[in-house]
């Protein structure tokens, strides 16, 4: 009886050896797949390359790394998918951005304004807060005011302010902006730099910390200053 070599057994299809890579999962969750284009769940795994001896794994060849894989479509990405928002959390973000430039905006100079107060309260709502009243923005501007030591309205710069809107709004200013501008495009950053200009004219032209309160929304928009100040005198140009 002659065996056959081993070139024989691979043009049957016949493998001797082999390598073979095994995931194995280690978590699981929610992100937005490149490829179908939606929220999909997805599994965290991690793959190991092994030599295979007639397709049984016999030894360790090394990391194939770790990847996220779509439950529904099945490909496989690289961790920084994960870095993309889902579609529920992009709009959780852009709602409370609106929110907080909104605020900013106000407590800057047109608290006090009816038309001011109307032109926030229809941005937010048009962003998510569909459920936001005249009522708990003033309530909010209150609380604000107090916290920061000044008259919702005032011109008065705030001792330790920030960009003219208070030390707090400023930081919830950057902690609401930064991690949204990376997934703007340019026209939608300018489209919330612009509700925030909108809402200043409401009531007349800009007050000086109006003008520096959107200048830090430019700021952590990433938008050059000179873009800033450009869409704002265009702002003001447009008729109401």
């Amino acid at each position: 009886m002659v065996l056959p070599s081993l070139l024989d057994l691979r043009c049957r299809g016949l493998w001797i050896w082999g390598v073979r890579t095994v995931w194995q999962t280690e978590g699981d969750g929610e992100f937005f797949c490149p490829r179908c284009g939606g929220d999909r769940n997805y599994s965290r795994r991690t793959g190991t390359r092994r030599l295979t001896v007639f397709n049984i794994p016999v030894l360790h060849r090394g990391s194939a790394g770790t990847v996220v894989e779509c439950g529904v479509c099945q490909e496989r990405f690289a961790l920084d998918a994960l870095d993309q928002p889902t579609s529920s959390r992009f709009a959780a973000m852009l709602r409370d951005a609106v929110h907080t430039v909104a605020l900013a905006v106000l407590t800057a100079g047109g608290a006090t304004s009816r038309h001011a107060r109307q032109a926030a309260l229809e941005a937010v709502r048009a962003a998510g807060f569909t459920d936001c009243t005249e009522d708990q923005l003033i309530g909010l501007l209150a609380a604000l005011a107090a916290d920061e030591g000044r008259l919702p309205g005032s011109d008065e710069p705030l001792p330790g302010a920030v960009d003219g809107c208070g030390t707090w709004l400023s930081i919830e200013l950057h902690e609401a902006l930064g991690p949204l501008t990376p997934h703007l495009a340019p026209q939608g950053r300018e489209r919330i730099l612009l509700q925030g200009a909108r809402i200043a004219l409401a009531d007349g032209p800009y007050r000086p910390a109006e003008r520096e309160a959107l200048a830090a929304v430019g700021r952590a928009l990433l938008l050059p200053d000179e873009d800033t100040a450009r869409l704002l005198e265009a702002a003001a140009r447009t008729p109401s």
